[in-house]
């Protein structure tokens, strides 16, 4: 079994932030997806992020219903580094909104591991443009050769007035700061603006004022699970592995073995750490 580490986000509940992922009971197995073998020989990516299983471990049961058998000859470290991050914005623009090939699109947090797939990934599908927003100059330089058209610090919002989709890893009060400039700015505020919201890096909330909503044709959406069914997630996977399997996605991938997670676990790498045996 090889696994990847994920950063678990927040929803609320019982008046507390939990992880949205988890139901909140511990002891449990960290790791919510993974790459296993099963007893028949099959290579499976799988998902068990509604279990208190885990895929941090040499063994675990899984339901094959919730699981993809992958094409012979995969790379199984590729796979697990990718699936995770690149399925967000995936899912998003196949599942959430109605993204069509010619759209123009900003990425929020695109320097992340699920920021350079949502660039690649929004290229892919064949947007007209992509606009890729961060704080990291250095890293939003390397996006470009991986599909964006624009890179902006936040402070160059305004560049990205007029996209269709935003897709949002950061919230907080750097997506507010983002969202209202944006509006203002835009050449024509009757045009669609979907805005996708993913992660929350920077803040759980925003505040939004009511004129941002009437003013302009905003939609505010989230994609995640939840208000993504398991079902439409299982759909997409094959498609998303056959296109990591054909290196249409760059990934940038660290094997590593299980017995070192602890040394591991707060390493400074840019690459997407994955566990093996």
């Amino acid at each position: 079994m090889v696994g990847n580490a994920n950063n678990a986000e927040a929803a609320p509940r019982g008046g507390e932030w939990l992880p949205y992922s988890s139901n909140g009971v511990y002891p449990l197995v960290p790791g919510v997806d993974g790459v296993v073998r099963d007893k028949e020989g099959n290579v499976r990516y799988v998902a068990l992020d509604d279990t208190a299983l885990g895929t941090f471990a040499d063994r675990s049961l899984i339901d094959p219903r919730r699981s993809v058998i992958l094409p012979d000859g995969i790379d199984p470290v590729q796979i697990a580094a990718a699936m995770n991050p690149a399925m967000s914005s995936w899912v998003a623009l196949r599942r959430r909104v109605d993204f069509h090939a010619g759209q123009r699109v900003l990425v929020l947090g695109a320097t992340g591991n699920a920021g350079r797939m949502a660039v690649q990934i929004a290229k892919l599908f064949g947007a007209a443009q992509v606009i890729a927003a961060g704080r990291d100059t250095t890293r939003l330089r390397a996006l470009t050769a991986l599909g964006a058209d624009e890179t902006i610090t936040f402070d160059q919002i305004g560049h990205a007035a007029d996209v269709d989709v935003v897709i949002d890893y950061v919230w907080g009060e750097s997506a507010a700061g983002a969202m209202i400039p944006m509006l203002t700015a835009r050449a024509d505020r009757t045009a669609p603006l979907a805005w996708i919201q993913i992660g929350s890096i920077a803040g759980q909330t925003v505040p939004i004022p009511s004129a941002a909503l009437r003013s302009a044709r905003l939609q505010i959406v989230g994609s995640g699970i939840g208000s993504v069914p398991a079902r439409d997630f299982l759909a997409e996977l094959p498609e998303l592995a056959s296109a990591v399997a054909a290196g249409a996605l760059d990934v940038r991938a660290r094997a590593v073995p299980l017995a070192r997670v602890a040394q591991a676990w707060t390493a400074e790498t840019d690459d997407r750490i994955v566990f093996i045996p």
